[in-house]
């Protein structure tokens, strides 16, 4: 109890309840305990009727929070306990609670967001970034997929960018965020402090929902000039709806239109780097994703972990990156072109959506 009270800090002024992740050191990377003690508090607000509204925030200025404490989890497989499972488990339920929360949650977003952050906050009601925000699922990169329900939220954004940003891994900025409907508001950093004082002064006189709604419209905006992915649309739709990851390659490496080759050919090198397995399944997930409700969706993500540890790149990628740090990782197969389309689809053999809606893929 003592290291989730350490890292989680649980606070109530003027009926709100403030939620800090505090392990600043650690960019507030999830460890197990946190995410307890965040379920604990959160079950407990939620039955409170002291407490009309949430803000979940982090301390430090680097992260609210860059994921899941993965390196824990490749040490808990490799000496053959459960901790992987259980961790996962226990996750995807604080978040799923966090889609369906009963009072307006605030998640209050300043530096990266990264992975399992952004499995706390895509369920929020009012999802809030500063200028500061750096945005991402930048699974494949360590040879896993975009998991805390981001075969959910990525899957549903306007047109192929939840495959582009699941696929590559890439991270956004506050515009970018705002144009992909993964932030609602951008607070400016030096209004934070405000935003504060202003939350312990609410009256609470209309919906807390609308109190909180019509707060963020004095301080914030829910649009931002200069977002590059408006303007890389037309491309990221046009070679993200390729059937499959060896064509999605081969479209963008045959751009011709001078205003997208740069990108394109950035992209192609890009998708080089990554798990050709972590990749293909990603694309499989978020298109099954697309047809699935919430729910089934963090089933089918956990249905991939069970299997993935053993079977997929992310011991290898964590080696790579976390261990060794030779940052030269042995993908299991080295290219797309060695992937067996087979060993894509065996990850999601013997899934059944609750929901009894097809598997078969988008």
């Amino acid at each position: 109890m003592s290291e989730s009270a350490a890292t989680v800090l649980a606070t109530v002024r003027n009926r709100i309840g403030h939620l800090t992740l505090n392990r600043p050191d650690g960019l507030n990377a999830l460890t197990l305990p946190m995410i307890r003690a965040l379920s604990q508090q959160l079950r407990a607000w939620a039955v409170d009727p002291t407490v009309v509204a949430v803000v979940l925030r982090a301390s430090g200025e680097k992260a609210f929070c860059a994921g899941g404490d993965i390196r824990a989890l490749h040490d808990s497989f490799r000496a053959g306990d459960d901790l992987h499972t259980v961790f996962f488990e226990e996750e995807y339920a604080l978040d799923q609670n966090i889609h369906a929360y009963p009072k307006p949650l605030v998640a209050l977003m300043d530096g990266f967001v990264l992975g399992g952050g952004m499995g706390l906050a895509q369920g929020a009601a009012l999802r809030v970034v500063t200028e500061r925000v750096r945005m991402g699922m930048p699974e494949t990169g360590i040879g896993y997929f975009p998991d805390v329900g981001g075969s959910y939220f990525l899957s549903r954004l306007p047109g192929e960018l939840g495959l582009y940003l699941g696929i590559t891994g890439v991270q956004i900025r506050a515009a970018d965020a705002l144009h992909a409907r993964l932030a609602d508001w951008c607070l400016p950093s030096e209004l934070l402090a405000e935003f504060d004082r202003c939350l312990d002064q609410l009256s609470w006189t209309t919906h807390p929902q609308e109190s909180l709604r019509t707060l963020l419209a004095t301080l914030a905006s829910n649009q931002l000039p200069g977002a590059e992915l408006k303007a890389l649309q037309p491309a990221i739709d046009a070679h993200f709806a390729q059937a499959d990851l060896p064509a999605i390659r081969a479209a963008l490496l045959a751009e011709t239109r001078p205003e997208f080759q740069d990108w394109a050919a950035q992209t192609a090198k890009l998708l080089d780097s990554r798990s050709p397995l972590a990749m293909s399944v990603t694309l499989e997930l978020l298109r099954r994703g697309r047809q699935l409700p919430l729910s089934d969706c963090f089933e089918l993500e956990l249905h991939l972990d069970r299997q993935w540890f053993a079977k997929g790149d992310i011991i290898e990628g964590v080696r790579a990156l976390l261990i060794d740090k030779d940052k030269t990782p042995r993908w299991n197969p080295p290219t797309l072109a060695q992937l067996d389309a087979e060993r894509v689809n065996d990850f999601f053999s013997g899934f059944q959506a609750a929901s009894g809606k097809s598997q078969r893929s988008a």
